[in-house]
């Protein structure tokens, strides 16, 4: 996995926390829930750069 990738993933990662909480304390449902899907989609992708990473090796 490229550094950059590992980088995108966890920005994507600490933007979907942010949304979470400004949701649960806005009590803002939709942004809460766009917050856990976007954490979802970086360990989604993370785990898929791990996969091409075994192959690779």
């Amino acid at each position: 996995m490229s550094a950059k990738d590992k980088l995108d993933n966890k920005a994507q990662d600490l933007a979907g926390q942010a949304k979470e909480k400004l949701g649960k304390a806005t009590g803002d449902e939709e942004t809460k829930n766009e917050g856990k899907a976007d954490q979802t989609k970086s360990n989604l992708k993370d785990a898929g750069e791990k996969v091409k990473d075994a192959f690779r090796d």
